[in-house]
């Protein structure tokens, strides 16, 4: 393990019965930097989140953080992590401010100990302090939860999927958060289904069926992707998927939104060749134009390269 490692995977395994959920992962996080693990439900998330808090037992290879083993010395890796399961766990008959007095206590702690780190995410919740965690809004479950995470100043922050299911404020305001937390030295290792939250990563893994595709910066991963991309639309959007999968130019086609991301085999006049192939089924008010690819282009891509 390097000296600028905060967590790393060596080779981990991880099988239930005759699922493998996770795949000879290795995988290496700096100290200092948000790491986000991005794949779909069923990739393998939330099982190496778990292997990472020491709550369930990798069957092959080693994880370490801050050069402890996590099955080995798993009493002093809790000490200096934070853990946010992507389901609330915390206790519902409790008020928010019962809630955080207890998991202070179970780290032999004080709120007023390290009010200052969780001072931006308690001041939204403050006003509930006496409400009933389980009465709570979403977003206000998510801060509270987080609040318990770092009640005891971790060096180590682990989410899964925080913000499942919650509205696009609370999103915003969580990476807001986890930018602050970052400034003040805390490592931060978060998964998430949502594509677009990649970007506000220093660097991502792409997961699927619990292997590693591709690791690199946000930028970094669309650089990779050196294949042309169009975005195409019509007045049959339900047809122009079909219709673009029978064309012998087609690669790769899938809807995204409102339009259908289109990639050819042969680029040389494709808009040309493209537009008369969909004007000939019926098409009107065709639309294409090359675009950028992102990172959900780049995660489709590779998962078909490795299916």
């Amino acid at each position: 393990m390097s000296e600028g490692s905060a967590i790393l995977f060596s080779n981990v395994t991880k099988r239930y019965k005759d699922v493998v959920a996770v795949d000879d992962v290795s995988l290496e996080v700096k100290r200092g930097e948000i790491f986000g693990l991005i794949g779909p439900d069923g990739a393998g998330k939330t099982t190496l989140m778990r292997i990472l808090a020491s709550l369930i037992l990798p069957d092959e290879g080693v994880v370490m953080i801050e050069g402890m083993n996590v099955v080995k010395d798993f009493k002093k890796v809790r000490k200096i992590i934070g853990y946010m399961p992507g389901r609330f766990s915390l206790y519902h008959d409790l008020s928010v401010e019962e809630n955080l007095k207890f998991f202070a206590a179970v780290f032999n702690s004080r709120i007023e100990n390290n009010y200052d780190l969780i001072e931006s995410i308690y001041s939204h919740i403050e006003t509930f302090k006496r409400r009933k965690a389980g009465d709570l809004s979403g977003g206000m479950k998510q801060k509270l939860a987080l609040s318990c995470a770092l009640i005891h100043r971790p060096r180590v922050l682990i989410l899964d999927e925080p913000n499942t299911g919650i509205d696009a404020v609370s999103r915003m305001e969580l990476w807001e958060i986890l930018h602050e937390l970052q400034g003040q030295g805390i490592t931060i290792f978060i998964s998430t289904p949502y594509m677009d939250e990649a970007e506000a990563c220093d660097r991502v893994a792409l997961i699927q069926k619990g292997r590693i595709m591709s690791v690199n910066t946000p930028e970094g991963i669309i650089e990779e992707f050196n294949r042309p991309i169009y975005s195409i639309r019509s007045d049959r959007i339900y047809r122009l998927s079909e219709d673009l999968k029978k064309h012998e130019r087609t690669d790769s086609v899938y809807l995204f939104g409102q339009s259908v991301h289109f990639i050819p085999k042969k680029e040389e006049k494709i808009e040309e060749v493209l537009f008369k192939h969909l004007a000939s089924k019926g098409h009107k008010r065709i639309e294409i134009h090359r675009i950028k690819p992102n990172i959900e282009d780049c995660f489709i891509s590779l998962m078909r390269q490795k299916s």
